[in-house]
Formats: C-alpha cells, structure tokens, sequence
C-alpha cells in the first residue's frame, strides 16, 4: 500500500517554508512569463480617422498625453558608413553639454572613436554624461570609462546587477537618445559596435538606421535622458544647456523640414504601456500599407489581430524581418510561431537574407512615420525603457518606403505553402519557446 509522501513527516515548520517556497517560485514564474492580467482581452476602435490625419494625430495626442508638436528636422541615416560620422561630427561640435544614452557599448574601433571624441570634450570643458544599461553594456571599455571620469565626465549605469534590485534587473533601458547641447539628436536602432560599422556589406556588419534631428525634436528627445538621469543619480538637469529655445535649427543637408510629430518616451508600469496603444492605433488605422521592419518580431494578440485584419481589408501589409543571421535566435522562433496565421490572413513576410536586420520603423499610408528604439515584441512594449518618434510628413515617410523596399530587394518573401511544409522539429521548437515570448 501507498504510503504518505515523505515530507508530511516533516516538522511542521519546514513544511511552511517548503510550501511557501513552492508558492512564491510559482507566482514569480507567473508574472515573469504569463500574461494574465497584464492586457485587456481585446483592443478596439470605433473610429478610425486616416493616419497621419490631423484628426489621427490629435486623437493620438489626446489619448497617450503627449504634445503634437510641428517643426524641426529630420534626417535618415542609413548603416555605419552614414550613422557614426554624423555622429562624431556632432559631438565634436559641442560646446556645452553631451548626454549619450545607448544601450549596447562594446569594445573596439568604434568605442575607441567616440570615447576619444567625449574625453576630449571634457577636457575642453563641456558636461558630458554617460548612460549604460547594466546587461546591454556589460563588454564596455570600463578603463576608458575610467578615463572619460578622470576627465570630468560622468558616467551611469542603468539597474546593475546588484543584490537587492534582482526583482528590477529584467527591466531594461533600450533607448538610444545622444543629444549635443540640446539641439541636434540621433535616436533608432544602433549602438556603440564594430558591428554597426560599414554598409551591410557581409553578415559581420548589420543593417540599421538612425534618425538625426533638430530643434523641438531633438529638445524632446532630451527628455529621454534626462528622465532617467534624475532617477538614477538624483541629478536634475534644467535650463539653456539642456533645453534651448526650440526655434528651427539650421537646415542640414538631407534633412527633411518636419510637419507634425509625437515623441513618446516610454516607461511601462503596471497598468500603462503608451508604445502598445501608439503603435496599435497607428497599424488599425491604415488604409492603403503597413511597410513594418523589426528586428525582434513576436507581437502580442492584439498586434496580430491588428496586421490580419488590415490585410483582410485589402491593406497592402508588409513584414521585413530578420532570417538565420540574427543574433537571438529563440527570438525568431518564437515570431515563426505566428507566421501561418498572418500569411493565411494575407500579410506578406519578408526576411532579409545580407545580414541581421537591425532596424526598427513602421510607415503607415505613405504619411506616417515611426522611428526610434522600439521592436515590435511584448518586452519593448510592456518591459523596456523606450524611445520613439511618430511623424507625420510625406517627404520622411516617403525616405521610410524608399528605404523598405530596397531593402526587400536584399530579401526573400516567405509563402504560405512553403511555410506548412517546414519541418516537424522546427514547430515544436517554435511551440515551446513561444510558451516565453513575454520576456523576449
């Protein structure tokens, strides 16, 4: 006969540590890992005015609690060869204050550059300030980072990982926010690496984009940083040396005059995920395309309802995605999971066969334009630290497109009938990494 397990005979009081033990290893697998209770069943609209619209937009606004603005400039910056001379030309131009905010830095050519450039600048007297996520910049060069504090810079490091602030740790900042006296900006996809070097040439460098720009949007990307800086060093940073006057910069070559834009900086709590609902209304929204490039793809229900649904509507919905060469690779399972259902629905998939696809846009219409830190998966919108720029203008839109679709000439289009023939081994894969897919 079957006799009682062997620890009811334990003292009473390690079986409660026992049981508690259980318990709380449950409920922190739960909230790390399940969704329940974090999202509404089903997001809806009732009115869906044309994105990039002035009613799109002030409805948008209204709804996030983030000020329509008009003005500035914006310029894209295709891969290393464009990204880190505008870059270093800007911070060697500095006169008064740096802010460098990324969420990669590791060593090599490229650190080498700009830590160079921000040594050099403290010396001359301009505050340069520094700040690194505690995971994303664990290979940094600390000994120059040692070096840039003995010149008078100051350096950061965002939620450590220290004994005490584990239960923080898994939130991450992911912004990108680098801002030269208040005035010139660059956010989107990069960071400090050789591998953001060159043009995409071969599977050693990555594809990205980044955005410069000027007056209020740079002044609004200041927020960026500066938010976080108050929180972590207890330093308030105000006045002309970080928020100018935001009349229109100088026009630069290549620079888009900007009509109308949003800025959303993003810090998810519990019951507030601004980027879910931007990015949602912006695709329910679409008329006519959905040109959507993410380097990190394992969108929740909602945002894969959204995708089908303008697909089924006669929306031209198309996913640029990265293939075998990306860096984390149970991500992309984990987005295969959901390819069926979106190609069934008639969305075209793409992923890009050069090198890993690092960039991070969505335009919408031909009008509307999304750049910035974010990728389309559940942590970037409910975890990360995040920084993006919604645009309403025709000509940026209209670089956005050019520069999706000759990406796609580098890109193979992934069909339905194709896709139900793959492997057996690679669904099961995808069955149970996908069980995760609220940490990725």
């Amino acid at each position: 006969m079957m006799g009682w397990p062997d620890w009811i005979d334990w003292p009473w009081w390690i079986s409660l540590f026992f049981i508690v033990g259980v318990l709380a290893t449950m409920w922190a697998f739960a909230t790390m890992f399940l969704a329940l209770g974090r999202r509404p069943r089903r997001l809806t609209v009732y009115s869906r005015p044309a994105a990039g619209s002035s009613r799109f937009l002030e409805s948008l606004s209204g709804m996030l609690n983030e000020p329509l603005q008009s003005g500035g400039t914006a310029r894209l910056l295709n891969n290393g060869d464009q990204i880190f001379p505008a870059i270093l030309k800007a911070l060697q131009g500095a006169e008064k204050t740096i802010n460098f905010m990324t969420y990669i830095w590791e060593k090599g050519e490229v650190s080498d550059q700009v830590l160079e450039v921000l040594i050099e600048r403290a010396k001359a007297g301009v505050k340069v300030r520094v700040m690194l996520d505690g995971m994303g910049a664990w290979r940094a060069p600390h000994k120059r980072f040692k070096e840039l504090g003995e010149a008078g810079g100051r350096v950061r490091w965002f939620n450590p990982f220290r004994v005490g602030k584990l239960t923080a740790f898994y939130r991450r900042n992911h912004r990108r926010a680098i801002v030269v006296d208040g005035k010139i900006a660059f956010t989107g996809g990069a960071s400090v690496g050789d591998k953001w070097q060159g043009n995409a040439q071969d599977p050693e460098h990555w594809r990205d984009i980044m955005v410069e720009v000027r007056g209020c949007l740079a002044v609004n990307l200041q927020s960026a940083f500066t938010q976080l800086w108050a929180n972590s060093t207890g330093e308030i940073l105000l006045g002309d040396d970080h928020f100018p006057d935001s009349e229109e910069a100088a026009q630069t070559p290549g620079a888009e005059g900007i009509s109308r834009h949003i800025t959303v900086i993003s810090s998810p709590a519990e019951a507030s995920h601004p980027l879910r609902l931007f990015y949602w209304t912006s695709i329910a929204c679409a008329r006519e395309t959905v040109y959507l490039t993410s380097a990190y793809f394992v969108p929740d229900r909602d945002m894969r309802r959204a995708l089908a649904e303008r697909a089924k509507a006669g929306v031209d919905v198309r996913l640029l995605l990265p293939n075998k060469l990306t860096d984390v690779k149970i991500v992309r399972l984990a987005g295969h999971f959901y390819y069926r259902g979106l190609l069934a629905a008639g969305v075209r998939i793409y992923e890009y066969q050069r090198t890993m696809m690092h960039t991070k846009a969505l335009v919408v219409d031909g009008v509307w334009g999304i750049v910035g830190s974010a990728n389309m998966d559940i942590r970037s919108k409910e975890l990360n630290q995040e920084a993006v720029i919604g645009i309403a203008d025709k000509g940026f839109s209209g670089e956005l497109t050019d520069t999706f679709f000759a990406d796609l000439q580098q890109s193979r289009e992934i069909r339905l009938q194709e896709w139900e023939r793959r492997p057996i081994l690679a669904r099961a894969l995808e069955r149970i990494v996908v069980l995760f897919e609220e940490q990725y």
